[in-house]
């Protein structure tokens, strides 16, 4: 089984900040692929499907950002995961806007959800980083993170939510790069 995990902070205030994207990619995730009702369980919010023929369990954490570690830990415990089952979609400052790229391990860059993972579960698990652009300045991080996604936006993110969910098979095959690839094809198209 595979774990993949989308970071977001819970509520409908927080539903369209750039910050919950991780949250938005698993959503589309269970739509195109069929998965099963969501489940109350590891502090967070679970569903349960298959990609391929690979098995995957979809967990929204529920405990706030800065706390995501213990969501993820527990579910890891239960079924008895390493790290190389774990993926982790979440927003990326240091990439383009819509840009989607995976790589496996490394730091936090001041993201505290990572941080928090990296704290109750250690570094080493694959990353899907989802571009929402770095506002240019430091003093505007929190505000450009912790807001929605602008009007002139939307058409973008569906776009590229939807080709997440479409390509998730080479996700769940192992595939990284062709998933990459695709999800980029898919954007120009």
């Amino acid at each position: 089984m595979q774990l993949w995990v989308g970071l977001g902070n819970p509520g409908p205030r927080y539903a369209l900040h750039r910050h919950n994207v991780g949250f938005m990619a698993l959503d589309v995730i269970a739509d195109m692929h069929g998965f099963g009702p969501v489940q109350t369980r590891f502090q967070g919010w679970t569903q349960e499907g298959r990609i391929g023929g690979h098995k995957v369990l979809l967990l929204k954490p529920a405990t706030f950002m800065n706390e995501s570690g213990r969501s993820v830990g527990e579910a890891m415990r239960f079924y008895k995961l390493g790290l190389d089952a774990l993926t982790v979609f979440h927003d990326e400052l240091d990439l383009a806007p819509f840009k989607v790229k995976v790589k496996q391990g490394g730091g936090t860059a001041g993201h505290n959800g990572l941080r928090s993972i990296d704290q109750h579960c250690g570094a080493d698990f694959r990353r899907v980083r989802i571009g929402i652009g770095h506002p240019g300045h430091k003093d505007r991080v929190t505000g450009h993170v912790l807001g929605n996604f602008a009007k002139v936006e939307q058409d973008d993110l569906a776009a590229m939510l939807g080709a997440i969910g479409a390509e998730a098979e080479w996700l769940a095959k192992g595939d990284d790069v062709r998933f990459m690839n695709d999800v980029a094809l898919r954007m120009q198209g």
